[in-house]
């Protein structure tokens, strides 16, 4: 699918680049993301029965089956052909990232409590003043009293009664449905999430999405492609739930064919894997100490794979070579020889033709 050297699947045969992937593992993996995933198992087993009875005993082309599925199946299927059969994108999608909310109450006595614990958390206590408290040094303040003032009492999320005045009128002036909306919302407390996804691949792609929630439970939604139809990159997608959402996985199934699923979990999931253990050899080939090692026999094979270098020639090695030199001698006498009998052959045959002469000549006698 990521492969560069690829032509898409509606191409002319003499100009295919890779006929395995192209007549059989692109629209093996095309059909089973349409009936998994798009179009649904019951939906596609009927259009795809239909189109076999409507040309049965006919020739249709690519196009008659494009058409049926969708007329049968009463779906827009024109992004899918388009992207799967047509060009040569891949689907990789990822979950770039998640943003949640709460709807504030207004008020104060409740907000400026949470305001200061996401302060805190954001703004963590200064490193120096952490480690001297762990020392035990008690800083000048708080052996004085004298040195406190208003604000070492108060911060500035502290409730002041103008913060309680302006929340009181801002519920005076709400109308009755306001209020009815109003209250609904802090009664059901609900959590707002938006999730981003970017189409990295740029082939479209529904989005089975697995959500973990904070307190054990689990749900599966698939997001449909018509999210993408006014931006193919990059889209927010808004869910509402009553639990808390702890984790958001895409694809887990491994049904939509991404290419990459490092990315398809937010918070990002630590990818876990095994080393493998060798040893490695950084010898270099020396020729002069290969020719002077000793010939390997079958007593020596079994006590060890390597023999010592001999420092001194051996018997063995002063033999071959006397070996050797008898049968440079040899090759140097074997052109004299060949001479030799090159002569021999043709005296044989001056005495063979005088012969033959003296036969024809008693002949003609």
């Amino acid at each position: 699918m990521q492969s560069t050297n690829q032509v898409p699947i509606m191409t002319q045969s003499d100009s295919v680049l890779q006929f395995g992937p192209n007549a059989y593992a692109k629209p093996a993996a095309a059909l089973i993301v349409l009936r998994e995933t798009v179009m649904g198992r019951e939906a596609f087993d009927y259009a795809f029965r239909e189109y076999a009875t409507r040309w049965k005993f006919k020739r249709p082309t690519p196009e008659d089956f494009f058409r049926t599925m969708e007329d049968a199946s009463a779906v827009d299927l024109d992004w899918f052909w388009r992207g799967w059969f047509f060009g040569t994108d891949y689907v990789d999608m990822a979950i770039t990232g998640v943003r949640e909310y709460q709807i504030g109450t207004g008020d104060p006595d409740i907000e400026k409590d949470i305001d200061r614990e996401e302060d805190l958390a954001r703004y963590p206590e200064n490193i120096v003043q952490r480690r001297n408290r762990e020392e035990g040094m008690v800083p000048r303040r708080q052996r004085m009293d004298t040195l406190d003032d208003f604000y070492n009492e108060n911060d500035k999320f502290a409730v002041t009664n103008a913060d309680r005045n302006k929340f009181k009128s801002y519920l005076d002036g709400l109308e009755d449905w306001e209020r009815e909306v109003y209250d609904r919302a802090m009664e059901d407390g609900q959590y707002i999430y938006f999730v981003d996804f970017e189409n990295q691949g740029g082939l479209i792609s529904p989005l089975p999405l697995k959500l973990y929630f904070a307190d054990g439970k689990t749900e599966e939604l698939v997001v449909p492609a018509e999210i993408w139809r006014r931006n193919s990159e990059r889209v927010t997608k808004l869910i509402v739930r009553d639990d808390r959402i702890e984790s958001i996985v895409l694809d887990e199934a491994h049904q939509t064919a991404d290419a990459d699923y490092s990315d398809n979990a937010y918070p990002q999931k630590m990818v876990s894997d095994r080393l493998s253990l060798y040893k490695s050899n950084r010898t270099r080939s020396n020729m002069m100490a290969d020719m002077l090692r000793e010939l390997k026999t079958e007593d020596a094979s079994e006590e060890g794979s390597d023999a010592s270098m001999p420092m001194e020639r051996s018997e063995t090695t002063t033999t071959r070579r006397r070996d050797m030199d008898a049968d440079a001698k040899a090759d140097d006498k074997k052109p004299a020889d060949n001479d030799n009998d090159a002569k021999d052959d043709d005296a044989k045959s001056s005495s063979l033709r005088d012969a033959l002469r003296r036969m024809l000549g008693r002949d003609a006698d």
